[in-house]
């Protein structure tokens, strides 16, 4: 029931914040793309990198996974890997990355119950272990445009099943400026504004004119 007198100037619980998520990278691999016909490669290559940037810029907790590295797949992308060069690399043998008790593990650690999650193919090893850690209790939010499926059809239906199922879609954009927030977060804004310089298309341009013109600090 609507209670007026509970209305206050105060943000959901179910945002994402840089200490209520982790962020999830599924087979960004060589191999990978080569069937990923769902949208420009390219794009999708941009739009991984945004959102992992997006996830350092906030000390996001970041697990990365391959699959069948070197028997099939290739390394990670080196745009992805750039990123985060410390970062171990858990190799599986599972298309379905719930299962594989390593990448369980690493989810466990990060303490988080929120988890973003974002792979190719969409149709396959996306959906497999969304649904696997949504029947365990985890919120989990889908980024659509940093993942591919080998057809626009296998990529939209594996949408459907996981939003069916009580995944979130989102973008990667979408990530970085709900992590933001609050223009007037001076720790962060210089950092994001990067990212969507680099990565967000006309957005980024429009933040380098207003740059220009405005001065340093600009605004969404």
């Amino acid at each position: 029931m609507f209670d007026i007198s509970a209305v206050a100037a105060l943000p959901s619980p179910d945002l994402l914040t840089p200490d209520n998520c982790a962020v999830l990278f599924v087979d960004h691999q060589p191999q990978m793309f080569f069937a990923a016909s769902s949208g420009e490669r390219g794009e999708i290559i941009n739009s991984t990198v945004g959102l992992a940037k997006s996830a350092k810029v906030f000390d996001v907790p970041v697990v990365l996974s391959t699959v069948a590295e070197k028997q099939f797949s290739g390394a990670m992308i080196p745009q992805l890997k750039a990123v985060f060069p410390e970062q171990q690399i858990i190799d599986r043998s599972t298309m379905n990355a719930w299962e594989d008790p390593a990448f369980v593990e690493a989810v466990k650690a990060t303490g988080r119950s929120k988890i973003v999650v974002a792979g190719l193919w969409t149709e396959v090893c996306l959906v497999l272990p969304v649904l696997s850690a949504l029947s365990q209790g985890y919120e989990v939010y889908v980024v659509a445009d940093a993942s591919g499926g080998v057809s626009p059809q296998a990529h939209e239906h594996g949408m459907q099943r996981m939003v069916q199922a009580g995944a979130v879609p989102m973008t990667w954009l979408q990530v970085l400026l709900e992590l933001q927030r609050d223009w007037l977060r001076t720790e962060t804004y210089g950092a994001v504004i990067e990212v969507v310089k680099e990565h967000a298309g006309t957005y980024g341009l429009g933040a380098v004119y207003a740059e220009s013109i405005i001065g340093s600090h600009t605004t969404g």
